[in-house]
């Protein structure tokens, strides 16, 4: 018996019982590995047009068109809207019970680079507005359907597609399974920048790696206020309108957010504040953002330091994650969130290695909810996280990738993934589920075609709409 007692938050001990793998490996007898390929779309599914409708409560009415259109603009497209939708159909899978701080929208357009305190470029995934704990066959399950949609959409083969998606599995298995067998540290820290293009075998894709690594190191907060800041009658600076992407807001809506600012400062550590005392606020503009945020609200802030150095942050609303009533009736209970933004900010530091320095939460008082699925009532402000813009964030396109390339990549982010997900969930158990074979590769790669044909399906279903004027669509924007 230890002459130590056992303190909540460390293990105990445990002199008997199964270990951790063979508790992963027991579960193969009531989820066979071969199970993971299936995939029943339920008669009360939603349909396509239906389900991006519902997405779009509570989204600014006047944005919506350019959500659809940009989901209109082809398969993988439509996926990387349809986060809740895909939860709906991975509801009824089958799924082993080992939760894990899961990404919701694990898609191969998800991960990419971006700068870390000291200049140096990261690569991990990098947007994690669906996070919640989860099953983590969903991750594995979005990222590899939508790397078949991406090669698809690239021109590859069939065999290239199916590759690339049981390549994706493996590389998250064999990463599962390395972690296991690492000490603690060293498995929770794995797989750094300069390591994983050879852990992975990713030497086709170097080349990619370093144009998109070249290009992000230019993509800072200097750069983009360059491009849309102009001087102002007072000697500093503000933003100029770029339609429809960027538009200046009315004073009283700049002053809300410059208010909920105050806030987010009590959110982050104590040895960021000096950093941004040294900062002057000068402006705030409204700028639409990425395929699945269209319609949400979303500001960037610009502050200069003494020296008229330019940083800019991005605040933007925090909803309620769409996978949270389907993770739920999977058998992963959703506790209450009381501020959606830092349940976003705490699944993304859970997840990375490295996270954004500056990043945090806050509420905006005076912005109320257009209506359902905002995640706030009138009169309670809204949520929102704040993280830097333009970090030097790099990423490489899958659908533009070649065969060779598209299977370098998705070994690259299934090491990843499996690294993320070992930061929850015991890297063991899971291990000894996925097993040394190429069963659950093989399982995921069926079910990442089936998935990919259904989303185009769906994908079709919502184009016959946008011409038919069911639903409004902005195209190329």
């Amino acid at each position: 018996m230890s002459r130590v007692p056992y303190v909540p938050g460390f293990a105990k001990a445990v002199s008997e019982g199964p270990s951790p793998k063979a508790v992963g490996k027991g579960l193969r007898a009531r989820i066979p590995r071969s199970g993971q390929a299936e995939l029943a779309i339920a008669p009360g599914r939603p349909d396509a047009v239906a389900a991006v409708e519902e997405a779009n409560a509570g989204r600014l009415p006047e944005l919506t068109p350019i959500r659809v259109g940009r989901m209109a603009a082809g398969p993988f497209a439509f996926l990387r809207g349809s986060a809740g939708l895909m939860a709906y159909d991975l509801m009824d899978t089958p799924v082993t019970g080992i939760g894990a701080q899961i990404c919701g929208d694990a898609h191969a357009a998800n991960f990419g680079l971006y700068g870390d305190a000291r200049g140096g470029l990261v690569i991990d995934l990098n947007d994690f507005d669906e996070t919640l704990y989860g099953p983590w066959e969903w991750d594995v399950k979005r990222l590899v359907a939508s790397l078949v949609l991406a090669g698809r959409e690239a021109g590859a083969s069939e065999d290239e597609c199916r590759v690339a998606a049981r390549d994706a599995a493996g590389a998250y298995r064999r990463t599962m399974r390395l972690l296991a067998k690492l000490p603690v540290t060293e498995a929770w820290n794995a797989i750094a920048d300069e390591a994983l293009v050879s852990h992975t075998d990713a030497r086709d894709l170097l080349g990619t790696l370093e144009r998109v690594a070249a290009k992000a190191r230019k993509n800072t907060s200097a750069r983009f206020a360059a491009k849309s800041t102009e001087q102002a009658p007072d000697g500093g600076r503000r933003f100029v309108d770029a339609l429809p992407v960027l538009r200046q807001v009315p004073d009283d809506e700049a002053a809300a957010v410059a208010s909920s600012l105050a806030g987010y400062l009590e959110t982050l550590p104590e040895d960021r504040l000096p950093l941004l005392a040294r900062y002057e606020l000068q402006d705030v503009a409204f700028r639409v953002v990425g395929t699945g945020s269209v319609g949400l609200r979303s500001y960037v802030v610009l502050l200069l330091d003494h020296r008229g150095e330019p940083m800019v942050l991005q605040v933007k609303e925090a909803r309620g994650s769409a996978l949270a009533p389907f993770v739920a009736k999977a058998g992963f209970p959703v506790p209450s969130v009381a501020h959606e933004g830092r349940r976003v900010v705490l699944g993304q530091r859970r997840m990375q290695v490295v996270s954004d320095m500056l990043l945090g939460w806050t509420t905006v008082q005076g912005v109320e909810a257009q209506g359902a699925g905002s995640g706030s009532g009138r009169g309670e402000g809204l949520p929102f996280q704040v993280r830097q813009f333009r970090n030097r964030k790099g990423s490489v396109d899958p659908a533009q990738l070649s065969g060779d390339q598209l299977d370098d990549y998705a070994r690259m982010t299934g090491a990843l993934l499996a690294r993320a997900h070992a930061h929850s969930a015991d890297p063991r158990v899971v291990a000894g589920y996925c097993g040394k074979g190429e069963a659950l590769d093989e399982a995921m790669t069926e079910f990442a075609v089936a998935y990919a044909d259904r989303t185009e399906a769906d994908h079709a279903d919502l184009v016959a709409a946008v011409k038919s004027g069911r639903i409004a669509a902005e195209m190329g924007v």
